[in-house]
């Protein structure tokens, strides 16, 4: 395009450019200016990755599903799992590769899967040996677990049985063949024939309720399921046999209708369920945590799984309902997951910030920590510990809960004025608030100092606490660091200038600088303070026990420490993401994805977060897949200056590439001039200058030739 050649821009497009400007303006204000809480912060989905793993997408893809105690799993179509809730044993960190898998079980605290080969890989705790498969690892075609002991099903129609044993379920009745089917209880196993007859063993003394003793006819089972002391075995016929313990109606006939038309069976702590042929479920036993309330719709189910205190549905589109117990996040975030402005975390919990200004809580149950004081409402910050919550609200007041137990040492005895608060930070035992002055209050255990701020105390304008010590950015950059300094986590680095947030974990101490690199020091022993190269780009920074965590502007999030349970291992895809926190071995982040359309090439980008998609050329798309968008290049008009200003409406940039062409986006030849607008270049000009003599002479020649009279004739 010649460069001398410009076209006027109409009035509705120098309206808009104008609109774009004063929004910059104050886009920009509101980032620089002291430390608010922004009217419209960006939302998104909690991802929680490590001790505690939620945020997982169940939406599609999945053949199979499995419930243990307080974690899940499911088998993709790929031959992938996964696997959400609790991990404590890394029994929701699936073993590389994940692939080739082809079914999946879960006990209490490990978990199992099939491989295509016939081999099985356990993973999780091996305290009795449930993760030790014996040799020869081939030849299987079938998988179970109990709460810490597994069973495989060889080809040959014999089962293997491993784990702890203290009631028989591992020893199994003669003659092991011809079995063609296998489920474990919590301490008891059942086998199913290929006669259609049941075998039941493991009914130790204290725990036999029944539960070993089939009810006759033993015959014509097709399906079993086994729950804590109580057996389903589902007939041909449709129908479904209940026995063993009843103490909650657990192996009382189906409710709802006839005993008819049954296709599978799940069993879990007193809890029955039965999978209708027409999709549906039907549930029975104790309601605990809302065990029996199929979520609606309840129809389209083609399996089902449960065990203990939660359930799962898998639907016939691929994607898994899950209900029932979630202290451990084992049915995943409560939905919506998809309205998330923060996240913190203690050592075995996690608190999700609401834009609506609610808090959810996910994780362990101990102390209370699941439990936010009503009203559940109106905060706008949280901070989380070991044994004990922190809520700010919007009227500057702090919250605080959990201090239960052993651990009460008056961090949740907020000191008076409970007011003017504006962020707040928790300690393994203590608390913290900064005040709108820039000073800072503690409270809580005192036995390193961590509650003893050092003077002068102000100017601060952000806090954060380890393990036994804090950290306080002051307004001109520099960190203030005290308590607990057994490992060097309170000597701040030289130079100390020029840092804009700070993050401490247990005993070692995390500043983020203007330039966006990161500074770590105190506790190396598994390479907490090592910032990954390039240490450039950070925005955000938090610190876990034994691991540390940085943000980027471009939404991706790094991590670097100790891996035991998979804490630096970032969830694919590993972008859009707005916020993070690190506690104990967990790591939780709230992610913004959508489609990002390029209006210009009118192509689109799936999986990224608005920080990705930014530019005046891009529009982004919250929670939509490019499926989901019209992402059509944008048209404007072309002005053609050879010849003089021909203009074309409905052109792309790429329609209107030509040495003498210019486009304008979202413009109309309705709007513009083109003729008129248009700037000839050199050679133009020679050509009107030439045009100008040829007419001069034309008109001189005519006047020597044929006379005129007044009329112009």
């Amino acid at each position: 395009m010649c460069s001398t050649v410009r076209v006027a821009e109409c009035d509705a497009c120098r309206t808009r450019r104008a609109a774009r400007v004063l929004f910059s303006a104050w886009i920009v204000t509101t980032v620089t200016a002291a430390p608010i809480v922004r009217a419209d912060p960006p939302q998104g989905a909690v991802v929680g990755w490590g001790r505690l793993v939620v945020g997982v997408d169940l939406s599609s893809g999945f053949v199979s599903v499995a419930a243990g105690q307080f974690h899940s799993l499911g088998l993709k179509a790929d031959g992938s799992i996964v696997a959400w809730g609790r991990n404590e044993f890394g029994q929701a960190y699936v073993p590389d590769p994940n692939s080739g898998f082809v079914a999946v079980a879960v006990g209490g605290y490990h978990s199992l899967g099939l491989k295509g080969d016939g081999s099985i890989v356990a993973w999780g705790t091996n305290a009795y040996g449930e993760a030790e498969v014996p040799t020869p690892n081939a030849g299987f075609i079938g998988i179970a677990s109990g709460v810490y002991y597994s069973l495989g099903l060889k080809v040959d129609g014999s089962i293997v049985a491993w784990g702890y044993n203290n009631n028989g379920q591992t020893n199994i009745p003669t003659p092991n063949a011809d079995f063609i089917g296998i489920s474990a209880g919590s301490r008891h196993s059942l086998g199913l024939k290929a006669d259609g007859s049941i075998v039941a063993w493991g009914c130790g003394a204290g725990s036999d309720y029944g539960q070993c003793s089939v009810p006759a006819p033993n015959a014509d089972f097709i399906d079993i399921a086994a729950g804590e002391y109580h057996n389903l075995g589902l007939k041909a016929d449709g129908s479904i046999v209940a026995w063993g313990n009843n103490d909650y109606g657990q192996t009382n006939p189906p409710p709802g209708g006839p005993n008819t038309g049954f296709v599978a069976v799940a069993a879990g702590w007193r809890i029955s369920l039965g999978l209708k042929a027409d999709g549906s479920i039907v549930t029975w036993g104790y309601n605990i945590y809302g065990l029996t309330d199929v979520p609606a719709p309840n129809t389209g189910f083609i399996a089902v799984a449960c065990q203990w205190y939660h359930s799962l549905g898998l639907k016939a589109d691929g994607s898994i309902v899950a209900w029932g117990d979630n202290r451990h996040g084992q049915t995943d975030v409560p939905a919506p997951n998809a309205d998330f402005v923060g996240v913190a975390v203690g050592v075995g919990h996690g608190l999700g910030l609401r834009g609506d200004g609610s808090i959810v809580t996910l994780g362990t149950y101990t102390f209370g920590l699941i439990n936010v004081p009503a009203p559940n409402a109106d905060f706008i910050g949280i901070a989380a510990s070991y044994a004990h919550n922190l809520g700010l609200k919007a009227d500057g007041s702090i919250v605080a809960w959990g201090c239960g137990g052993p651990n009460n040492s008056g961090q949740c005895n907020v000191p008076a004025p409970n007011a003017d608060f504006i962020a707040v930070a928790a300690g393994y035992s203590h608390s913290l608030g900064l005040k709108t002055d820039g000073s800072i209050v503690a409270w809580g255990s005192n036995g390193d100092g961590q509650t003893d701020v050092p003077a002068p105390n102000t100017g601060f304008v952000a806090i954060a606490g380890g393990g036994y010590h804090n950290l306080g950015l002051k307004a001109d950059g520099s960190i203030v660091a005290w308590g607990y300094n057994d490992y060097g986590q309170t000597n701040v680095p030289s130079s100390n200038t020029g840092f804009v947030a700070v993050a401490a974990g247990r005993s070692h101490s995390l500043g983020l600088k203007a330039d966006g690199s990161v500074v770590a020091w105190g506790e190396n022993a598994f390479g907490q303070t090592n910032v990954p190269t390039p240490n450039t780009g950070f925005n955000a920074v938090a610190g876990g026990s034994e691991h540390s965590l940085g943000l980027k502007a471009d939404g991706s999030i790094v991590g670097w420490g100790y891996n035991n349970l998979g804490q630096t291992d970032v969830p694919a895809p590993n972008a859009g993401f707005i916020a993070v926190a690190a506690g104990g071995a967990n790591s939780l982040a709230v992610r913004q994805i959508g489609a990002c359309c390029d209006l210009l090439s009118g192509t689109c980008t799936e999986d990224v977060g608005e920080s990705a998609c930014s530019g005046t050329q891009q529009a982004w798309t919250g929670g939509a897949a490019c499926v989901d968008v019209v992402c059509n290049a944008v048209t404007g008009a072309c002005c053609d200056h050879e010849p003089f200003g021909a203009c074309t409406d409905g052109l792309t940039q790429a329609e209107c590439e030509c040495p003498t062409c210019e486009w304008v986006k979202l413009g109309s030849c309705s709007e513009l001039d083109c003729l008129h607008t248009a700037i000839p270049t050199v050679g133009e000009w020679g050509l009107v200058v030439l045009a100008l003599l040829l007419s001069i002479g034309a008109k001189l020649a005519f006047r020597h030739s044929t006379p005129c009279d007044l009329t112009g004739t």
